[in-house]
């Protein structure tokens, strides 16, 4: 049946007939169809587009939690920065940090739209991307900040239009992740501005010496420059410029009102202002040797770069607190110095530092690209730029000049004829000093060595110095010159001794000793230093004092040198065959290593491993090293609650045997008092030590110190040769740890030695060894009768020989009578001397 016309269904059945046949009709056109295909076409073509670009992009969320690589930085013991590593230097800040104007700089230089955007300037990219066709150069023109973000820290510096495409897909996504605040932080905080400088702030360092805070208007307005080019803009070579691109920016700060007029005729007439490159501010003079150990250190433990994991030394913004005491690097560092210098004084001019070719005047690049530099006193490191016959004209790194005249440059030439003057050649980089308004020639001397300070209970290393300069000579001698110890391995031999059960008052040969080292090498017969003969039979503690060769030999043989090269391999001298010439120091090692082996002896035979590094946080403030690392409790509460005080654990393993080597610290205070480093005595306080010298003799050491502090050094050149005849450990390097000696201990309580339990005090003659009742030791270095150190039931005692003869029985009355006042006397006597004893070793402190 048919519906009615007037009813809803028909009436909307007929609409939609009537819609369709609008439709079918519109569709037969040619060109509506053609419109469709190509909007299809369109749709699919730009979905392929995006992901063709977008597919493999990295995701932005990671910019939340980025981390930009920063600098290991590197700080004494008492928390001041010394040093950082980096290969990118950069601070990094907060954006409220950052000044406004310097923000609105870098808005004007760079995008000033930023905060209307939402990640790309289009207008900017259709005007680039005109220029860039008609001009056929490279892509570039019209990034945002947000856009170099994205390509700085997500898809890289790739040349090309695919990569402002994925850029723009990246910026669109950080706009929607971050806030334009979070934005410009991550921007100011990594962006390259030349000078090594990563971010804003380490570029106000480098270009202006100061922090942000104490820019004014045109030194923002020329960091805001930098970033289309830091080379571009350099203050130096392209000032004009700088000058010129630093007024447009300004220039833009007036138009977008981000500055009146006013600040921009000012900012305007102002030169740029800038210095020049320098040491970064970290950087502290005189502990390159030290620092450098620490970073070898760091990189065998976390490594050098990201690649290596989240602490690595050069991305990881680790914080390191080390033992590095600098007053004494100070000292030991000038005490060794002059030492050098005093050996090195008349025997003639050492030679060029360093030579750099120079081409088309660029002096001062050739010069900088050399490292080389000088912290020694007024001198400084100079390049030859041109010789005549009355003068030489110098540069230095700060790019000014100066003279040499002929007259100040007249030393002979070492190992050679002629002048100084005369051997120069431009491109030489040798060592001057300001004299008057000209310069002097200066030698920097041949000869060096080493000057290591540690601390024996901690063995914490509070000083490093490794040669005359670390700019110069880079070669740590502290730690990594093998060189023979001489006399100074004696100690631990007679250590090995002492365990072995010898005595300080043992009696040893001081005579001829030979052995048979079989077919082939013969027989081996040992001498004293100098070839002096043998003396006849002493103690072990003359031996010591006087350095006797042939007594050390005889008590090595005696020990075993199994014993003796277990020991040496043990307090970590070294490992050893056990041939009796490594009893006289034949085997090589280091400084650093003999110092440590001190400590140990003046710690009661107990080892800590030198260590430079106290411990390592990373750059949010967690020790990361040592694994097992403890905060002190309690440490920094300011008051005391009356509960016992926090104390470290004890750490350390026993390597000697205590009362060992207690016995052979108190032998070494007598090498102070009357052996081979009486130049010492006059410190005036309880010290230890031994000297050393070498065959040839090449090189000379001292080792020695007291409770609170153990140094050692030598002295030799790099190549081994001859010191000369006269050159002796007593003479050379005992001297140079007094000038140290003089002003680290100054102040410094007088602490003995403390002797473990278990140790005899006894009086007995210097000479024979024997024990002494009726005197006393005096102040006297050279007293006859001495405290001696020895362990439970191995003192030298008294003998009485009874006779065999039969008293007469008319006597015997009056003899018993005389006996029993004898033993009367004596039993008072013994009563008196117990007493005296007793008070002399309560006034040392007791026996602990």
């Amino acid at each position: 049946m048919a519906e009615p016309e007037n009813s809803v269904n028909f009436r909307i059945r007929r609409e939609i007939d009537g819609f369709a046949g609008v439709v079918q009709r519109v569709w037969g056109r040619w060109w509506v169809k053609t419109l469709a295909a190509l909007g299809v076409l369109g749709v699919l073509g730009a979905t392929v587009f995006y992901f063709a670009f977008a597919a493999g992009l990295p995701s932005v969320d990671k910019l939340r939690t980025y981390e930009p690589p920063l600098p290991t930085n590197v700080r004494d013991v008492d928390g001041m920065p010394i040093h950082a590593y980096a290969r990118e230097r950069r601070v990094e800040l907060s954006y409220d940090e950052y000044p406004t104007l310097l923000v609105r700089a870098f808005l004007a230089a760079e995008d000033k739209n930023f905060f209307e955007h939402h990640g790309v300037d289009y207008l900017g990219i259709a005007s680039a991307a005109v220029n860039n066709l008609t001009s056929g150069k490279r892509p570039a023109g019209a990034s945002t900040i947000t856009q170099q973000v994205a390509k700085n820290l997500l898809i890289g510096n790739e040349t090309s239009y695919a990569r402002k495409i994925k850029e723009a897909i990246l910026a669109y996504r950080i706009e929607d992740t971050l806030t334009k605040p979070q934005i410009l932080e991550l921007y100011l905080n990594q962006i390259a501005l030349g000078r090594n400088a990563f971010g804003v702030e380490a570029a106000s360092y480098a270009y202006f010496g100061k922090d942000l805070t104490q820019l004014d208007l045109a030194q923002m307005a020329y960091l805001a420059i930098l970033p289309k080019g830091p080379s571009n803009y350099d203050p130096v070579r392209h000032a004009d410029r700088a000058l010129g691109r630093r007024a447009y920016v300004l220039r833009e700060m007036l138009k977008n009102g981000f500055i009146t007029q006013a600040q921009h005729d000012q900012a305007r007439a102002e030169p740029l202002g800038t210095v020049p490159r320098q040491t970064p501010k970290t950087e502290t003079a005189g502990s390159g040797y030290f620092v450098e150990e620490v970073r070898r250190q760091l990189i065998d433990k976390f490594g050098e770069d990201e690649r290596a994991g989240p602490y690595s030394v050069y991305s990881g913004g680790l914080w390191v607190r080390t033992s590095l005491d600098e007053k004494m690097q100070d000292y030991a560092q000038t005490a060794l110095r002059q030492g050098l210098l005093r050996f090195d004084q008349g025997r003639g001019w050492s030679g060029p530092i360093g030579h750099a070719e120079i081409t088309d005047d660029r002096w001062q690049g050739a010069l900088l690209n050399t490292n080389i530099g000088l912290d020694y006193d007024d001198w400084r490191a100079a390049i030859v730029i041109a010789r005549d016959a009355s003068a030489a004209q110098l540069g230095f790194s700060d790019g000014s000049t100066g003279t040499l005249p002929r007259f100040a440059a007249q030393m002979p030439v070492r190992g050679g004829g002629g002048t100084a003057f005369a051997k120069m050649v431009p491109g030489d980089i040798i060592a001057v000093a300001p004299s008057g308004s000209e310069f002097a020639l200066r030698s920097v001397p041949k000869i060096s060595g080493a000057f290591v300070v540690e601390q024996p209970q901690t063995g914490r290393v509070l000083a490093m110095q490794g040669g005359f300069d670390f700019r110069v000579q880079a070669f740590n001698r502290a730690t990594q010159a093998m060189r023979q110890p001489g006399s100074t391995i004696k100690p631990i031999v007679y250590a090995a001794a002492l365990e072995g059960g010898m005595t300080p008052a043992s009696i040893i040969v001081d005579g001829p000793f030979c052995v048979y080292q079989g077919a082939r090498l013969g027989q081996k017969c040992f001498k004293n230093f100098g070839g002096v003969g043998g003396s006849g039979a002493h103690t072990m503690r003359w031996g010591v004092e006087q350095s006797r060769n042939l007594m050390t030999v005889r008590a090595a043989a005696t020990t075993g040198m199994p014993h003796v090269v277990s020991l040496m391999d043990r307090i970590g001298v070294g490992k050893y065959p056990p041939y009796l010439s490594f009893a006289l120091g034949a085997g090589e090692t280091t400084v650093s290593r003999m110092v440590n082996a001190y400590a140990i002896l003046a710690n009661q035979g107990r080892s800590h491993p030198s260590s430079l590094i106290d411990f390592v946080q990373d750059r949010h403030g967690k020790v990361v090293w040592p694994e097992n690392w403890h905060a002190c409790d309690r440490c920094n509460a300011p008051d005391w609650n009356g509960r016992p005080m926090p104390r470290p654990v004890a750490g350390g393993k026993q390597i000697v045997d205590a009362m060992s080597a207690y016995q052979m610290i108190h032998i070494a205070e007598g090498v102070i008092q009357r052996g081979t480093a009486t130049v010492l005595r006059d410190l005036d306080r309880p010290i230890f030590g031994k000297t050393g010298t070498n065959t040839g003799p090449t090189d000379v050491w001292f080792i020695g110190g007291t409770p609170q502090m153990i140094g050692g050094l030598y002295i030799g050149y790099d190549t081994p040769h001859s010191l000369g005849g006269g050159a002796q450990g007593g003479t050379l390097a005992a001297p140079i740890f007094k000038a140290f000696a003089v002003k680290a201990y100054e102040g410094m309580d007088k602490l003995p030695f403390r002797a473990p339990a278990g140790i005899r005090m006894v009086r007995i003659d210097r000479q024979s060894g024997k024990p002494v009742f009726g005197a006393w030791p005096s102040d006297d270095p050279k007293a006859s009768v001495i405290w001696e150190a020895f362990k439970p039931e191995s003192e030298p005692r008294r003998v009485i020989h009874r006779g065999t003869i039969v008293p007469d029985p008319a006597a015997a009355a009056t003899a018993a009578a005389a006996a029993s006042a004898a033993r009367a006397r004596a039993a008072t006597q013994a009563q008196s001397e117990a007493r005296k004893d007793s008070d002399f070793l309560q006034k040392q402190g007791g026996i602990y």
